[in-house]
């Protein structure tokens, strides 16, 4: 068997235990580049990039959302659809030890500790999504919806246009 031109991660053995197709993407990690520079790195419009963040209630329970490149969590209403007091980011530190990945290479996908995933609810109107593959400067091109097969998601909707 040849070794796949591609990390094999966490995230992408959950994918495969789950039988779902994905097509692996690498491209250079630029510090603080982002979801702006995946999406011009592969010519895709920033909106089906989707950036995995780690918050935690006032209660610092944490969880994971899951949103559109170009857009912004408003956290207000996140809390109000969650129904707790607030809603924060979480630190790096905090964010890695949650879920085993570092920042910039956060995969909802294959977590250490099992996280609740809110997602914007318009993720699922896309037909394909890029999201991390679990490590910096790798992604995994899915069907949006394959994300339900893998976790229990709660879908919300929380977008901020940039």
């Amino acid at each position: 068997m040849t070794r796949p031109d591609y990390p094999v991660t966490t995230a992408v053995r959950v994918l495969r235990d789950k039988k779902i197709d994905f097509i692996p993407h690498l491209c250079t990690y630029v510090e603080h580049g982002g979801t702006h520079h995946v999406a011009e790195f592969f010519h895709i419009p920033e909106h089906r990039v989707i950036k995995t963040l780690v918050m935690e209630d006032e209660s610092r329970k944490p969880f994971i959302v899951l949103m559109h490149g170009d857009c912004e969590v408003s956290t207000r209403q996140l809390a109000r659809e969650l129904g707790v007091k607030r809603v924060d980011p979480c630190d790096e530190k905090d964010a890695h030890r949650y879920t085993g990945y570092l920042v910039g290479g956060i995969s909802p996908l294959g977590t250490r500790t099992r996280l609740p995933v809110c997602a914007e609810e318009t993720v699922f109107d896309l037909e394909r999504i890029f999201i991390n593959g679990g490590k910096r400067g790798f992604m995994v091109e899915i069907d949006p919806r394959d994300l339900e097969r893998v976790f229990p998601v709660r879908r919300v909707h929380v977008a901020l246009r940039e």
